[in-house]
């Protein structure tokens, strides 16, 4: 690794900065380079990785065009992040518990959390957050890096309840620039808490390239500071991913402490659908340089290597993705429609006295 100049008051120093070696099972043309690393999976669980992944990418592109039309409100598009999104989630139980930030709705979803829901936390509607009961996560976090400071008294909580259970959590390698994500885990380091830090570093925190946002060589060295477990892993790689999350699960839920895994990623597509223009700070060719490195074509390879996966199948599941997503927007958008009152009542436990004078006069113009 390239070695860093940074100066002190003692003048300059030059500090050689200790390299993590990134994680992989799968090569680019998806053949198994680490044996011992391959997760014991059976073949339907692997075709079912790849159903999630086809799955999600279709959503995906259907979303965008939801978004474009003005029927979703905020909306994060995450083609290029699935073997991250879907394999850390593949490898959890489902009484652990997912803290999200804003483009981390798939890990919901295959959750157990509604995607008419979703669309509807998109669309601004109370319904969109009210959980259900057996669901373990909780809304996509709006603020940088907040989930990772909730992410600890979660995983706080479960260790004073003497619960095996864990808390998981994702922002961008922008989320890495917070003063919440140092917070949270050195707080998880401290207790020796059940909590994994997923940072996906897709290269870009919204424009800023990430050799901007920090001189650490990268953003799995941050977490020895804390003195918890780090590792980088290839976050192309649905298998490594899957893994890494495994093995981290498994260590938090023996008493082993917390885990930082740096999943390296890249978003195809811009940050948010809200105005942003990635042609204006990445070079035209960029995107081509992953086409073949992205998390879809690399697990088809493996799995057409191993005869588990086909054409039919891939048509298969684009469609049942075509008609879900038909299905959870026509749902979203015939939910009865938000009033000024309900939001006014979401927000307070006692509503102030000015509020239900308001909430009144709203009441009256139909509002």
């Amino acid at each position: 690794m390239a070695k860093t100049k940074q100066r002190n008051v003692f003048g300059n120093a030059e500090v050689r900065l200790q390299p993590i070696e990134p994680f992989a099972v799968l090569s680019v043309e998806g053949k198994v380079v680490n044996k011992d690393a391959m997760p014991k999976l059976s073949d339907e669980q692997l075709r079912e990785l790849m159903r999630r992944m086809v799955f999600t990418r279709v959503w995906d592109q259907r979303a965008v065009n939801l978004a474009r039309q003005g029927r979703l409100g905020f909306y994060a598009p995450v083609s290029g992040q699935e073997a991250t999104m879907i394999g850390s989630e593949f490898a959890l139980n489902k009484d652990d518990f997912i803290l999200p930030g804003y483009r981390d709705i798939p890990q919901l979803y295959w959750h157990g959390y509604p995607m008419y829901q979703a669309f509807l936390w998109s669309k601004g509607h109370i319904h969109g957050g009210q959980i259900p009961e057996d669901v373990h996560v909780l809304m996509p976090q709006i603020i940088i890096g907040a989930q990772y400071v909730q992410t600890a008294g979660v995983a706080m909580a479960f260790k004073q309840r003497g619960e095996k259970r864990v808390a998981i959590t994702f922002t961008g390698d922008g989320g890495s620039s917070q003063g919440d994500f140092y917070e949270a885990m050195n707080f998880a380091g401290v207790y020796n808490l059940p909590a994994i830090f997923v940072v996906q570093n897709n290269g870009y925190a919204i424009s800023t390239p990430f050799k901007k946002q920090t001189m650490a060589g990268s953003i799995a060295q941050k977490g020895v500071a804390a003195g918890i477990r780090s590792i980088q892993v290839d976050g192309f790689d649905v298998l490594a991913v899957y893994q890494a999350v495994a093995d981290s699960a498994e260590r938090a839920r023996n008493g082993e402490g917390p885990t930082l895994i740096e999943a390296i990623n890249y978003r195809l597509g811009p940050h948010s659908m809200s105005g942003d223009d990635p042609t204006r700070y990445r070079a035209k060719d960029e995107p081509s340089q992953y086409d073949e490195k992205e998390p879809l074509v690399r697990f088809r390879r493996y799995l057409e290597s191993k005869g588990l996966w086909t054409e039919e199948d891939e048509n298969k599941t684009i469609e049942e993705a075509k008609q879900v997503v038909t299905d959870a927007i026509k749902k979203a958008e015939s939910y009865e429609k938000m009033t000024i009152g309900q939001l006014i009542d979401a927000m307070y436990e006692v509503t102030p006295p000015h509020l239900e004078k308001q909430k009144a006069e709203f009441m009256k113009e139909g509002k």
